[in-house]
């Protein structure tokens, strides 16, 4: 029987500190509130507890963050698609934010396995004044263990309303998309980290977070496959190409870090379920 979870997430900023607050309905929740930073940033880490969605399941995420807030969303593993009969599988997360407000969307990896029929959608609405940190990672299949992405397909929305789009379905029988040097180039994992503001990033600042994300990405292993551009005044992404999730995820951890000091002067402070 499919599986429709819904979580709301609010994050308030409350006598000095950033509260979350939640309701849900279906397996799909967040874990207590940690504030390893201090009280400005609360870090929640949002639980899946059946671990992947097979076809006709799907999540809601909605989270909102009011003026003043700050909040940093993790996941404790990989999300997972898993092989469908004919439905589909979907995820749906909508972001907005209030004027003031911050928030860093860092989920782990999305693995699309073998045979899934799936589509994966975000939606970012920043009010102005409000700037978010996010990224997103995609897996194609697990290679290591010997289990390509040969059957199946997933779609990719992510959107910023009236500013950016990127949407592209990915076929695993479409050899062309997958192989070409133009395409995929026979890599699996496909990642973006971006910078959301509500309002146009001036020029300065825009230049010194493309500095960032290029010098680390030129100093990668995978230089040849990562490159920073900036789509929209509003707007900054650093994309990459890798054949595992593991060095992709590496680069996107340093420019993170890199550029969450550079625009909130806030030292690396990784969440703590990703040491366990």
């Amino acid at each position: 029987m499919p599986w429709h979870a819904r979580l709301h997430l609010a994050y308030r900023h409350e006598a000095d500190r950033t509260v979350a607050r939640f309701r849900h309905d279906g397996p799909l929740r967040i874990l207590q509130s940690l504030y390893p930073e201090g009280n400005a940033v609360c870090h929640n880490v949002l639980v899946h507890p059946p671990g992947g969605l097979v076809g006709g399941d799907t999540l809601d995420i909605d989270i909102e963050a009011a003026d003043g807030s700050h909040g940093l969303v993790t996941t404790p593993g990989a999300s997972r698609f898993y092989r469908s009969e004919g439905e589909l599988a979907l995820q749906r997360t909508r972001i907005r934010l209030a004027a003031g407000a911050r928030l860093e969307w860092l989920p782990l990896e999305a693995i699309c396995y073998s045979g899934c029929r799936a589509e994966n959608r975000l939606t970012i609405e920043p009010a102005p004044g409000a700037e978010m940190i996010g990224w997103d990672i995609t897996a194609l299949g697990l290679p290591g263990a010997q289990l390509p992405f040969d059957r199946g397909t997933f779609q990719q929305h992510i959107e910023v309303p009236g500013q950016w789009l990127e949407r592209g379905l990915i076929d695993a029988g479409d050899q062309r998309l997958l192989q070409s040097p133009i395409g995929l180039a026979g890599q699996r994992c496909i990642a973006s980290l971006f910078f959301i503001a509500g309002t146009p990033i001036p020029k300065a600042r825009r230049d010194a977070l493309l500095d960032i994300a290029r010098g680390v990405a030129v100093e990668h292993a995978l230089c040849e496959s990562a490159g920073a551009t900036s789509p929209h005044a509003q707007v900054i992404v650093l994309r990459v190409l890798a054949p595992v999730v593991e060095p992709a995820m590496q680069l996107l951890r340093q420019v993170w870090q890199g550029w969450r000091h550079e625009v909130w002067q806030l030292p690396a402070s990784s969440p703590r379920i990703w040491a366990m």
